[in-house]
């Protein structure tokens, strides 16, 4: 896994990437419609997904761990797929897979972070990014009558949030694969 994030660190800054997208769109888009939120969220969730998707495709024959950015990619891909197809939806329905994306993302960051504790410096950072997206899927399942202008800045910021440590980590699996290829490149030779 840890091999896995070190060759995919551009997943992971690009899921970052759109997440900061989607999160500055939502925040900053005055008269934000329902409807249009779930456009956005469709958009970011394929995205994200097909991203993730890609990754373990790529490395799925040289990691055994490569099943974990699928299955997140799945996720995602399918969360968009059922609000882009059937955007008519209600606003408790859109809340219901928006909470439960969150919490299955989560829930796979939190085992990306366990197994890369040791070899990620910043995995900590994943850690809380898999918390939040729990926490913030179980708020928005246990609470969906809150307001739509609550909804899109809670989504907002969460998205704001977890693209920016989503990036950070990125960077740092980045540094980090450099490192070991650095360090492989100038080992001596054992006969």
């Amino acid at each position: 896994m840890d091999e896995l994030l070190g060759r995919a660190w551009w997943m992971l800054i690009l899921r970052g990437t759109v997440a900061l997208l989607f999160g500055t769109l939502a925040l900053f888009w005055p008269g934000l419609t329902l409807l249009l939120l779930i456009a956005l969220f469709s958009v970011y969730a394929i995205a994200s997904g097909v991203v993730a998707i890609v990754a373990a495709i790529r490395y799925r024959a040289t990691h055994g761990s490569w099943w974990v950015p699928l299955l997140l990619g799945i996720c995602s891909v399918g969360a968009g797929v059922i609000a882009a197809l059937v955007p008519g939806i209600t606003a408790l329905v859109l809340v219901a897979v928006i909470g439960a994306n969150a919490i299955i993302t989560g829930v796979l960051d939190l085992i990306a972070a366990t197994r890369l504790h040791r070899r990620l410096r910043n995995a900590w950072m994943l850690v809380v990014t898999g918390v939040l997206s729990v926490l913030f899927g179980i708020f928005v399942l246990l609470f969906p009558g809150a307001g739509a202008l609550a909804l899109v800045w809670l989504i907002a910021v969460y998205a704001l949030f977890t693209g920016a440590l989503l990036v950070v980590i990125g960077i740092t699996a980045r540094a980090w694969r450099h490192d070991d290829l650095t360090s492989q490149t100038h080992a001596p030779l054992h006969p």
